[in-house]
C-alpha cells in the first residue's frame, strides 16, 4: 500500500496546494492522499485562521476530484501545535507495511532542516516534494537534505506559480479580488463566509483614487508577509498598510477633518501622515498605538522608530509596483534586516532630496542621524 500525507496550514487551501497534490498522485499513483490541516502552525504564528470547520470544508471542497484524497482532522483533533513528526509517527502506526511519502512544496523543504525532530519523520516516510517558482534553487535545497540526512528526497514533475496564502487573507480582509489564486468553489467559500474579512477597513477605498487604493493594498500585503518581523499580528499589519494613506486624497474641507489641527512646518507631501493618523484614530476607531504612530511617521520616519513603524515605511517605499533606481539594493537590505534596511532607505531619502533640491523635514534627518549612530 502507498500513501501520501500532505500537511500545512491551509488557511486557505489555494490552487498551488491542489496542483502539487494532483502531481503528486500521477507520480505515484498512491492508494491514499490524506490531506491534514493543522490545529496551530509552529511556524505561522499571528495570522488570521478560518475555523477548523471552514478549512475542514474548504479543503473537501478543493479536493473533491481528486483520485483517493481524503481529507483527515487528526492534527485538528489533537489540537495544541501540530508537529509532523507526531503524524508521520500515527500513520506508521496505522498502516506498518505501507510505503508513506511526506509531501511538502520547496519553501517547506527549504526550512526542513529546522523542523522539530526531522529524523523521525525520515524514519517514517520518505520525502517528495515539489519546485515553486524557481526549479534551480529547488535543486539546492534537494541536494542540501539528501546531503544532511543520507536519504533521497523524490521529486514532483511539476514547478508551481507563486501563490501565497497571505496575500489571499490580505485581500479578502480588504474586499479585494483574489479569484486568480483559489478554486471557484474556494472564493464562493470564502465570501460567503465573510472570512478573513475586515469590513472596517473596506471603507477606505471610497477615500483613496484607485491607483493610491491599489497601492494601500500592495503595502498590506507586504506588511502582512513581514508581520512577525515587527511583532505585529497579521490584522495589525493589514490595518496599518490599508489605513496609511486613507487622507492622501481628502480635500482640505472634507469632513473627515474636521478638527484636524495640521502641524506647523510640515512638507506639504509629508502632511498626509499626520491627517492619515488623525483619520484612523477619529474615525476609523483604531485605538492601537503602534498602528497609529506607523502611520503618523510612515513618510518622515522619526527618531527611534519602532519596528512597526520601520515594517511600513520600508513597505511603503518598497512595495512590488515601485521601481527607482537602486531600489533592488534596498529590496536586499530589507530582507537581511529591518533596522539596516531603514538605514539603507534613509539615506537613499536623503541622498536623492539633497541631488535635487529638496527639503529635507527636521524628523527624517533625525531618524536618519539616530540610526547611523546606533548601528555603525
Amino acid at each position: 500500500m502507498k500513501i501520501i500525507l500532505y500537511g500545512g496550514a491551509f488557511n486557505p487551501v489555494h490552487t498551488e496546494h491542489v496542483a502539487l497534490a494532483r502531481a503528486a498522485v500521477k507520480s505515484l499513483s498512491p492508494d491514499k492522499l490524506f490531506i491534514i490541516p493543522t490545529a496551530i502552525s509552529p511556524h505561522k504564528s499571528g495570522c488570521m485562521v478560518a475555523d477548523d470547520a471552514d478549512r475542514l470544508e474548504m479543503l473537501r471542497q478543493a479536493f473533491a476530484d481528486v483520485p483517493c484524497a481524503e481529507v483527515c482532522d487528526f492534527e485538528i483533533k489533537s489540537g495544541g501545535i501540530s508537529y509532523s513528526y507526531i503524524t508521520c509517527s500515527h500513520f506508521r502506526e496505522l498502516y506498518p507495511q505501507a510505503e508513506i511519502y511526506f509531501l511538502m512544496g520547496a519553501d517547506m523543504l527549504a526550512s526542513f532542516d529546522k523542523w522539530k525532530y526531522p529524523e523521525k519523520i525520515l524514519s517514517c516516510a520518505n520525502i517528495i516534494a515539489g519546485a515553486r517558482e524557481d526549479g534551480e534553487k529547488f535543486s539546492d535545497y534537494k541536494k542540501s537534505i539528501e546531503k544532511l540526512y543520507g536519504v533521497h528526497v523524490h521529486s514532483v514533475d511539476y514547478v508551481g506559480k507563486k501563490v501565497s496564502s497571505t496575500r489571499i487573507r490580505t485581500l479578502a480582509a480588504l474586499g479585494e479580488d483574489f479569484s486568480e489564486y483559489v478554486l471557484p468553489c474556494t472564493r464562493q467559500y470564502i465570501i460567503n463566509k465573510d472570512l478573513y474579512a475586515l469590513k472596517n477597513l473596506q471603507e477606505a477605498k471610497n477615500l483613496e483614487k484607485p491607483s493610491r487604493w491599489a497601492h494601500s493594498v500592495r503595502v498590506a500585503i507586504m506588511c502582512a508577509q513581514n508581520a512577525s518581523r515587527a511583532g505585529w499580528t497579521e490584522k495589525q499589519a493589514i490595518t496599518a498598510g490599508a489605513l496609511h494613506d486613507v487622507a492622501k486624497n481628502l480635500p482640505k474641507d472634507s469632513p473627515y477633518l474636521d478638527g484636524f489641527v495640521p502641524p506647523e512646518g510640515v512638507p506639504s507631501p509629508v502632511m498626509h501622515q499626520f491627517s492619515g493618523e488623525f483619520v484612523a484614530r477619529t474615525h476609523f476607531k483604531i485605538e492601537d498605538q503602534s498602528i497609529l504612530n506607523a502611520i503618523k511617521y510612515h513618510c518622515s520616519g522619526r527618531a527611534a522608530m519602532s519596528e512597526g513603524e520601520m515594517l511600513l515605511y520600508l513597505c511603503d517605499m518598497l512595495e512590488e509596483a515601485h521601481d527607482f533606481d537602486g531600489i533592488e539594493s534596498l529590496r536586499r537590505e530589507f530582507k537581511k534586516d529591518l533596522k539596516g534596511g531603514m538605514l539603507a532607505a534613509l539615506g537613499h531619502q536623503v541622498k536623492y532630496l539633497n541631488s535635487v533640491g529638496g527639503e529635507i523635514y527636521n524628523l527624517t534627518e533625525q531618524a536618519y542621524l539616530y540610526l547611523k549612530e546606533n548601528l555603525t
